[in-house]
């Protein structure tokens, strides 16, 4: 659980201008975070666009992070959904050779109660042949999985191992780390409020804007963790802007504008996704030339 303790990175999925996977530009951002000192990659998640890949291109976007990776440091693939049979069925028919755990998302739309949830990720773990991170996004899945519900999984099922928390709520992320085990890891999913959690108990932080600037966050993980309060909060309130940015019109079309202006790829998302619009763009463009 120590390899996920620190700055994991949500991986996105670049796109060419005719929207074909970009497999080079992947290869360059994986190798960007690498070097950059993340602690380990997240893929196919949220923020890799996943629900609008094929399954032919969701086999290429993890073989092609998996080699370009070569074992240098630990995977999380996405594996979620609001169907609990299939995401058993994807653990248990889906190639999960080259990674070490996997982030599973609250089950969306259905807007199950708190013993749904409890019931779906009952079955994940008793399927699942990794490591689970839950993921709790209320904002994109309609319902929040109480500290209660997660402290009753975390305490029934040891492959539970953490949870990428991201309602957003302070409150909700102290009494995660008051009442989940001692070793059971709360993640950050909201990057403007990662280094406060991080301060309170929490294990790190599972970032977007951390994927763009991968080494000025991750230190700011690092001394978080340290206790090193003033140095950590240096770098957040230099960074803050570009949060608020990032997700002004959608994510991940910032954080692509951003590696658009780094030279990383192209700006491009599939729709209903939409790429930024040019006043974002160039505040964007004006934050990267400060902060250089």
């Amino acid at each position: 659980m120590k390899s996920f303790v620190g700055t994991g990175v949500a991986l996105i999925t670049p796109f060419k201008k005719d929207l074909s996977v970009d497999v080079e530009a992947l290869q360059k951002i994986v190798e960007f975070n690498i070097s950059g000192g993340v602690e380990y990659l997240v893929v196919l998640g949220t923020t890799a666009e996943t629900a609008t890949l094929t399954k032919e291109e969701q086999a290429l976007v993890k073989q092609t992070i998996i080699d370009t990776n070569n074992g240098r440091l630990p995977l999380v693939l996405g594996v979620g959904g609001n169907n609990t049979m299939d995401v058993v069925s994807q653990l248990n028919q889906d190639n999960l050779k080259g990674f070490d755990a996997i982030l599973s998302v609250s089950p969306y739309y259905n807007k199950p109660t708190q013993e749904g949830i409890y019931q779906h990720f009952k079955m994940i773990a008793e399927k699942s042949p990794l490591p689970i991170i839950l993921y709790n996004v209320p904002g994109r899945t309609a319902s929040n999985m109480l500290p209660t519900t997660v402290a009753r999984l975390a305490n029934e099922f040891k492959n539970i191992i953490g949870i990428k928390e991201a309602a957003g709520d302070i409150v909700q992320a102290m009494d995660l780390i008051r009442f989940t085990p001692k070793d059971f890891l709360v993640i950050s999913g909201d990057d403007i409020i990662t280094l406060p959690m991080v301060l309170a108990g929490g294990a790190g932080v599972i970032s977007v804007i951390g994927e763009a600037f991968p080494k000025e966050f991750s230190e700011m993980v690092r001394l978080g963790l340290k206790r090193n309060v003033d140095e950590a909060y240096e770098i957040h309130y230099k960074l803050t802007d570009s949060i608020s940015m990032i997700f002004e019109q959608g994510n991940p079309a910032g954080v692509k504008e951003l590696f658009k202006h780094l030279n990383l790829c192209e700006n491009q998302v599939r729709l209903p996704l939409v790429s930024v619009n040019n006043d974002l763009s160039t505040r964007l463009a004006d934050f990267l030339k400060k902060l250089n």
